[in-house]
């Protein structure tokens, strides 16, 4: 028994007449009746009476006929799964991400994706400070948001948009009665920085490239978003840190105050280098076209830090 068998007797159950069965299979009238008869024989029972003039379907063959539908209706799904999977339009996508994402672009994103590939899955996975790379240095993750600067070695990154930075102070601190600070002001301020053996991504959020060579006087390392805020409440450090801050991370104890002259954080969708997987193309595809199209939202993102 076999498909090409089993499509024959469905094509001859729904015309009952072996001429026009034949027409819609492109076969010879002699060979159907050759392939019916073959699967008769084969289940031991006859699936048709045939007269001279009708074909009808016997009790056996309305059984066979419903099972037939459902065999070649499940191989024809598997098919059309397995071609699209070849195609990188199915499977599974894990996404990383450090704190924020892609901002208030990140819904748009996902969105954007699973549009064109609804029968892919999306995994997301959240890391913290101890993993800038959100999971693509240990192969965790196929592609994710991740802030720049950091080390990039190994990845190819695509960037969406910059951010301006600002720093986070107690309320009780004399700086948050400002509407802006310089770099040199925070110099000798203790800052909050999350742990990481990422030299490049530290450097940044420790105004290390404005000392000269020098280290901060102090530095308090935390575990995560949440608990920077935290020790910067309670005034044990400032905290730079992106303007998204404001909106992610809003805390009664802290003001966040504009930084005039450090640079901003570039956030950017990232992958491992090397040809990617199509799931993985059409991601950083769909990022590109969410970050050309929503204008409007990243006019709000990249003048956030003025915002209160």
């Amino acid at each position: 028994m076999n498909l090409r068998g089993l499509r024959a007797f469905v094509a001859l159950a729904e015309e009952l007449h072996f001429t026009r069965a034949a027409a819609r299979l492109f076969v010879a009238q002699q060979s159907l009746s050759k392939q019916i008869s073959r699967l008769e024989a084969e289940l031991g029972t006859p699936l048709l009476h045939r007269t001279s003039r009708t074909v009808e379907l016997t009790s056996a063959g309305e059984v066979f006929l419903t099972a037939a539908h459902e065999v070649l209706a499940r191989f024809d799904q598997g098919v059309a799964e397995a071609r699209r999977a070849g195609r990188g339009e199915r499977g599974t996508l894990r996404v990383g991400f450090v704190v924020g994402a892609a901002l208030e672009l990140t819904t748009h994103i996902l969105a954007e994706f699973t549009g064109r590939h609804p029968d892919a899955r999306v995994e997301l996975h959240e890391f913290g400070f101890a993993d800038p790379s959100a999971g693509l240095a240990g192969a965790d993750t196929d592609v994710a948001f991740v802030r720049l600067p950091s080390s990039t070695h190994g990845l190819v990154v695509t960037p969406l948009f910059t951010e301006p930075c600002v720093v986070g102070v107690s309320t009780a601190h004399p700086m948050s009665r400002r509407d802006g600070v310089r770099v040199a002001e925070l110099l000798d301020e203790p800052i909050a920085i999350g742990r990481t053996d990422d030299g490049v991504w530290r450097d940044f959020w420790t105004l290390a490239g404005h000392r000269a060579g020098g280290r901060a006087r102090e530095l308090v390392e935390t575990h995560s978003q949440s608990e920077e805020v935290e020790v910067v409440a309670a005034g044990m450090a400032c905290g730079v840190t992106p303007a998204a801050a404001r909106r992610y991370s809003p805390h009664p104890g802290v003001r966040y105050v504009p930084i005039d002259d450090h640079p901003g954080s570039v956030v950017a969708v990232a992958r491992r280098s090397g040809r990617p997987n199509p799931l993985v193309a059409s991601f950083v595809d769909a990022a590109v076209t969410v970050r050309d199209r929503e204008t409007e939202i990243l006019r709000t993102i990249q003048g956030a830090s003025r915002t209160d």
